[in-house]
């Protein structure tokens, strides 16, 4: 894995040691198959008591503040600039490059091409299932559940813009139910402080709104889409099951009164969770959702189509021959 020196950098041996714990963090979770952000390493810091007790806040003495995030955010990329933390262990999920794909020729396309092909495993299952998160930092997390299942899942990035939002609810929630009647399932995991909660609240409501019929021919019959937002994470049950650590809850925020009358003035982050509980949680519900049998004859059908089309990789050329052979579709006369 790339440790790539591009400075020289001799830090203290207080700032090597915080070097020393980010790198057997990282470790451990790339050993597992995770790559972390700034922020989830961050939390592993706070939750494992790593940061030195100069750290602590004069007042509250609190070691999780914006003071120690910066502190190790400053740390990590001096120690990556001089080859101390392997570069592809922290990542930044907000930001990437996209392009097209190429292919050296038809053989490879149909090699590269094949493995991938899926059918909607959904479509005969008595409802459909969505995964919303409120931080795009998580979106390489909850793929690792959802994209296994076949569910589809979207990263809110706060509160949702109202053109995603009429989108999900117009274009797919509302189409599959006049289409085959299945009701949809949100599960939604969000942060727990005055917004992160609200949040749960506000796509409910605008799902709702935007999946009306009323501009739809036939709505009398048709009737309302059954639409279902269930808040997974976080939870207090799951603050107190896996003990986070706690930030003040933003005074700021218009909902805060609302919020500290029913859960007092700290908040909790959902990145502060490991990784794998995330993954687990939203694992679980998917499946507690879903009619297992339907789903394995799915697989099934899907598992043979995809063998057909290897099967086809596999003989390209006998099978570009065949095509060669074939006649030309005549071309159109000008009377047609």
């Amino acid at each position: 894995m790339p440790r790539i020196k591009y400075v020289d950098y001799k830090p203290t041996a207080a700032v090597r040691e915080v070097i020393e714990a980010a790198v057997y963090i990282l470790e451990e979770y790339s050993a597992n198959g995770f790559d972390l952000t700034l922020r989830q390493l961050y939390y592993q810091f706070i939750a494992r008591d790593l940061f030195p007790e100069s750290y602590a806040h004069p007042t509250s003495g609190t070691k999780n503040t914006i003071q120690s995030y910066n502190k190790l955010k400053s740390i990590v990329a001096s120690a990556r600039e001089a080859g101390l933390i392997d570069w592809s262990h922290i990542v930044d999920r907000g930001r990437s490059s996209e392009s097209r794909p190429h292919w050296d020729d038809a053989t490879n396309f149909m090699s590269s091409v094949a493995p991938q092909f899926n059918i909607d495993i959904w479509e005969a299952q008595p409802r459909r299932v969505e995964v919303w998160v409120e931080k795009d930092a998580l979106s390489d997390v909850v793929s690792r559940a959802c994209v296994p299942l076949d569910v589809p899942f979207t990263a809110c990035k706060g509160y949702m813009s109202a053109s995603t939002m009429w989108d999900a609810a117009h274009n797919r929630m509302l189409v599959n139910w006049n289409e085959r009647r299945q009701p949809t399932v949100v599960l939604h995991l969000g942060d727990h402080d005055p917004s992160g909660i609200d949040m749960t609240r506000d796509i409910q409501k605008r799902l709702n709104l935007f999946s009306s019929q009323t501009s739809s021919r036939h709505s009398e019959e048709r009737g309302h889409p059954e639409i279902t937002v269930s808040r997974i994470a976080l939870t207090r049950e799951q603050i107190e099951q896996y003990n986070p650590p706690p930030n003040p809850a933003k005074e700021s925020d218009a909902r805060y009164p609302t919020y500290q009358a029913d859960h007092g003035d700290e908040s909790w982050e959902l990145d502060a969770l490991e990784p794998q509980v995330i993954i687990d949680l939203i694992t679980e519900d998917i499946r507690n959702l879903m009619a297992p049998r339907i789903y394995q004859r799915s697989r099934r059908t899907e598992a043979s189509q995809r063998a057909q089309l290897e099967k086809i990789a596999t003989n390209w050329d006998a099978v570009s021959d065949f095509l060669t052979d074939l006649p030309d579709e005549p071309e159109p006369s000008d009377d047609e």
